[in-house]
């Protein structure tokens, strides 16, 4: 005899069933509620089902770089050429020459060790915010070399904060050079071309879902922790990637 408010047949069999879900005994996806969970996700702190994992996979989840399944998926993932992109975004009408990429190593070596500082100092920092970031300085230094103006568009705190880490870069390589070089042969039109192929790599290397952090950990890999910013030229040249 069924059980009824509490009280039992003293001849029935206890009841172990779980009767949430028809009689079927399992845990059901943390995110969809519907789904049986099979695999633990960190980014939620708690277990998911598999087509979860793959729809809401940087989307809605903040998916941290040590997942494995993140891991997995990014290996199977096709890079995204520069031709297959909205050519807009890229700023065509700026020329990457590879003698440009040789000769500037450094700076842009510098510049991507200024992008590995912002991101150990806000971990929250994700792809859009980078691209964000070097998007609206390429724009300001590309108004600065056209036509002499300092042109400030409005950006997050988080890109204010990567942008301020690329300033105070090209500060101290200028003062580099004029101190061994008695002046300062950086050009705006220099940093525009460094900053435009930060940009480019950063969209070929970004997942292009929202919150992607593709792109950021690979800026880190390039920089192991405790690393000095100033580079040998054989380790400059080593993580110059051309875009």
């Amino acid at each position: 005899m069924a059980s009824w408010m509490g009280w039992r047949h003293p001849g029935a069999q206890p009841d172990f069933a779980c009767h949430n879900h028809s009689g079927d005994d399992f845990l059901s996806c943390t995110v969809c509620a519907t789904r049986k969970e099979k695999r633990f996700c960190p980014a939620v702190h708690g277990r998911i089902c598999p087509q979860c994992c793959g729809e809401q996979r940087e989307v809605t989840l903040d998916c941290p770089s040590e997942c494995p399944y993140l891991l997995q998926a990014r290996e199977h993932e096709k890079p995204r050429s520069l031709e297959a992109l909205d050519q807009a975004k890229l700023f065509p009408a700026v020329e990457l020459a590879d003698q440009f990429l040789y000769d500037h190593e450094h700076l842009i070596v510098g510049l991507s060790f200024a992008l590995a500082n912002a991101i150990r100092k806000d971990r929250a920092i994700n792809d859009a915010d980078l691209i964000g970031a070097l998007t609206t300085l390429a724009r300001s230094y590309e108004t600065l070399v056209n036509s002499g103006l300092h042109y400030e568009t409005p950006m997050t705190s988080i890109q204010q904060a990567i942008a301020g880490e690329i300033h105070a870069m090209v500060k101290q390589y200028r003062e580099t050079e004029e101190k061994h070089l008695g002046y300062s042969r950086l050009r705006d039109s220099d940093i525009l071309r460094a900053v435009v192929s930060l940009l480019r790599i950063g969209h070929t290397h970004t997942s292009g879902r929202p919150r992607s952090r593709a792109y950021v950990d690979f800026v880190l890999s390039q920089f192991p922790e405790k690393q000095s910013a100033i580079a040998t030229p054989e380790e400059a040249g080593s993580r110059i990637i051309v875009p």
